[in-house]
């Protein structure tokens, strides 16, 4: 076997390789363009597949095709007329087409959703895309996503998702159902030293906070309270501080090297932090609305509003699934 044979990338590895976004990635992937495969919660892909790929984006490709040796015909089957030895055989399986279903979020209930979904169809191939709220609808605008969430606060209208969603998502039809809500507030220090109580209080000049990316959802919520605050980000001590998920801010202040972070109560029980509820946020689910994924959107309701799935999420600490499955906003 050529050495060559045996390498293989990740997604991560072909977004660089390709210099594009691990989402487009994901795509060629869901389009059938890349073969891929997984390993356990990876996906990988060998390198013989991504130069054939390569070779094919060219026009052509310079490796060897290997032609299979004609079959020997007996004398006896040489006078059997061509015509019926190439008709084809009835009855035979069709093969399988799969369908890739790139789900875009970061919370793990889109892990479980995921596995529903497979659990549905031999058909269904999930992927997981750990990407922020607004990265994400624009992923599904860019065709890169097919199931995104998403958890917006909006300060003007004091609501969440459907502001946004109208916005970026404009011209399109689509399909808004809710997954959870949830709640977010302040990881603090055992004890809270600081005593903080309040998001006027991550201006004080003996608060060093931890903070999110750009595009999630809790970084939205944290420049949105801010603004109507009238608090400009810069006067904030370790505001470019970021990080990229909530256990990882919350650790941050377990370890000290931060007063405050924001982020969800489950994972404030996974380190040594207190947690101070500050809102109930509404995560929610968004689909565009084609003719060719409705059994998709058919399945994915279906589940939501399913007493089983219910009963698999309910031991999660902190979430909220009374509304799970109610379609908050359909497009005609």
């Amino acid at each position: 076997m050529n050495s060559h044979d045996k390498v293989s990338y990740t997604t991560e590895d072909l977004a660089d390789l390709l210099q594009v976004s691990k989402l487009t990635v994901y795509d060629l992937i869901k389009k059938g363009e890349i073969v891929a495969y997984r390993v356990g919660r990876q996906m990988r892909i060998d390198a013989s597949d991504f130069e054939a790929y390569k070779d094919r984006m060219k026009g052509g490709t310079d490796r060897p095709v290997v032609q299979s040796a004609p079959p020997q015909v007996s004398e006896s089957e040489s006078v059997v007329p061509t015509i019926l030895r190439n008709q084809s055989i009835p009855h035979l399986p069709q093969p399988r087409t799969l369908q890739h279903v790139i789900i875009s979020g970061q919370d793990v209930t889109l892990d479980l959703l995921a596995n529903a979904i497979t659990a549905t169809s031999s058909n269904y191939r999930t992927l997981r895309s750990h990407t922020g709220s607004l990265n994400s609808l624009l992923a599904l605008v860019q065709g890169e996503a097919d199931l995104v969430s998403t958890h917006l606060f909006d300060g003007d209208t004091g609501s969440y998702n459907i502001p946004y969603i109208r916005r970026i998502l404009i011209g399109r039809e689509y399909t808004v159902v809710n997954l959870l809500s949830r709640s977010a507030g302040f990881y603090v220090q055992p004890g809270n030293p600081k005593n903080i109580r309040s998001w006027r209080d991550l201006n004080r000049n003996d608060i060093q906070i931890v903070n999110r990316e750009l595009g999630s959802g809790i970084r939205v919520l944290t420049d949105e309270r801010l603004r109507l605050e009238g608090i400009l980000p810069k006067t904030i001590s370790g505001y470019e501080n970021i990080e990229m998920n909530h256990l990882a801010v919350a650790s941050k202040v377990a370890a000290g090297e931060a007063d405050i972070g924001v982020g969800i109560e489950k994972n404030a029980h996974l380190v040594n932090v207190d947690y101070i509820p500050m809102t109930e946020e509404q995560y929610d689910l968004v689909m565009i609305k084609r003719e060719d994924n409705k059994a998709l959107r058919e399945t994915v309701l279906n589940i939501l509003q399913s007493e089983s799935f219910k009963k698999e999420l309910s031991t999660i600490h902190g979430y909220e699934f009374s509304q799970m499955g109610r379609i908050l906003y359909d497009t005609p």
